[in-house]
């Protein structure tokens, strides 16, 4: 029997036994399913943190008094032990950076109100920022003005909208000149971003922006702030801007020589990296806990594998009575249990795709699909398929022909 004659064998016996396949290939498909899964959504969301979420630039940095992405509690409990930085020393590092090309200060509020009419939103991003902001955080404005320096000066109660205030709020109202409520404060719209869309599912447009000076008014100056800075260039002009801001803010918050900045100094790959740390830890505990169902699934294709060795064993006494050896009869049957696996892969790589397509159409959770992982996938089916073969494929060929022509089921 040829390789295709063993394939289509292992095909009809399936056909034959629907219920038992179905079952049999259970396990491979939920395995390679969650793998194909697993694989497209880290890849998809690896390049959707680098490409939206920590798109800073290579020629931007921020300094703040905690880490942005805090991975340790050690390092949070730290953190809020160290003071908080502070407009002064913004000033500072703006005035005395000469390798700075531009730089920014910004704060924000997570859970604000916004209310126009009887329209209101919550769970709304208040953020404070200088006018140099804009620039450095990339912000493009579909309609108005950005914020300039006479708003700070006077602590003006002005505002730049997201997309999704301007929509649910004030509807094709023309918004510039509009009055809403930030948290119970009065704020006329002088500018309209444009939209930005969704990040895991959360909605990038919700915020409202206001001068910074504004922002300490209404909500306390005892809040620490994030100062940026962007580079000319990247390299050494990057380093140095770095380097000079370090200096300048180490000297304002009196940090003594020898010991650790009381502050963090964060950029665009120092982000890539932790998110790196992040999903190669969640890929790996991913990969395990499907493995334990592959694992199930090889271990059902064996004992099918076996249970079919019983119910032919009079077919395989025939076979080598007409003179195949052992070899041909374990070669058929280990075909049969690749084939079984690989179609179970086959399934699964379909499956997992899916699943990542209806997750990302259902709540915008980026996926990208790499041919590596199909082609993985597959060969892990059939390294199943060979693994768990093995046993039952041995116990066919051992089989005296004799013994085999007088078995009775």
């Amino acid at each position: 029997m040829n390789i295709a004659e063993a394939i289509r064998v292992a095909l009809l016996s399936l056909w034959a036994n629907k219920l038992r396949s179905v079952l049999t290939l259970l396990g491979v498909v939920i395995g390679v399913a969650a793998v194909i899964a697993v694989v497209t959504f880290v890849n998809g969301i690896n390049g959707y943190v680098a490409e939206k979420i920590f798109n800073l630039g290579t020629d931007v940095f921020i300094m703040g008094k905690t880490p942005n992405v805090v991975t340790d509690v050690d390092q949070f409990i730290e953190g809020q032990k160290r003071k908080d930085l502070t407009m002064e020393q913004y000033q500072a590092v703006a005035e005395g950076c000469d390798a700075c090309k531009i730089v920014g200060a910004s704060i924000r509020q997570f859970n604000g109100k916004v209310v126009y009419g009887t329209q209101s939103s919550t769970d709304t991003w208040i953020r404070g920022w200088t006018p140099t902001m804009a620039p450095i955080y990339d912000l493009d404005l579909v309609a108005g003005r950005m914020l300039n320096n006479g708003d700070e000066s006077a602590t003006s109660a002005v505002a730049i909208i997201g997309q999704d205030i301007r929509e649910n709020l004030l509807g094709d109202t023309d918004p510039l000149g509009k009055e809403i409520r930030v948290d119970g404060k009065l704020f006329r719209v002088v500018g309209v971003g444009k939209k930005e869309g969704k990040t895991l599912g959360m909605s990038r447009d919700n915020y409202v922006i206001m001068p910074i000076t504004t922002w300490l008014k209404n909500y306390g100056s005892h809040n620490s702030i994030l100062i940026w800075g962007k580079a000319d260039d990247v390299g050494t002009s990057f380093e140095q801007a770095i380097d000079q801001a370090r200096v300048i803010l180490r000297s304002r918050r009196h940090d003594r020589v020898g010991e650790k900045d009381s502050f963090v100094v964060e950029t665009n790959a120092s982000f890539l990296s932790i998110w790196s740390d992040l999903s190669s830890t969640f890929f790996i505990v991913m990969i395990v806990i499907a493995s334990l169902s592959l694992i199930v699934g090889g271990i059902v294709i064996m004992n099918i594998m076996l249970v079919s060795v019983t119910e032919r064993t009079r077919e395989i006494g025939i076979r080598k009575a007409l003179g195949a050896r052992p070899r041909d009869v374990l070669r058929q049957f280990l075909i049969e249990s690749i084939t079984m696996a690989v179609i179970g892969g086959l399934i699964g790589v379909a499956g997992g795709i899916g699943i990542a397509k209806l997750v990302t159409l259902a709540i915008g959770m980026p996926s990208a699909i790499k041919l590596w992982a199909v082609f993985a996938g597959l060969g892990v089916a059939a390294s199943v398929g060979i693994f768990f073969g093995v046993y039952p494929a041995r116990k066919a060929a051992k089989l005296d022909p004799i013994t085999a022509l007088r078995f009775e089921l």
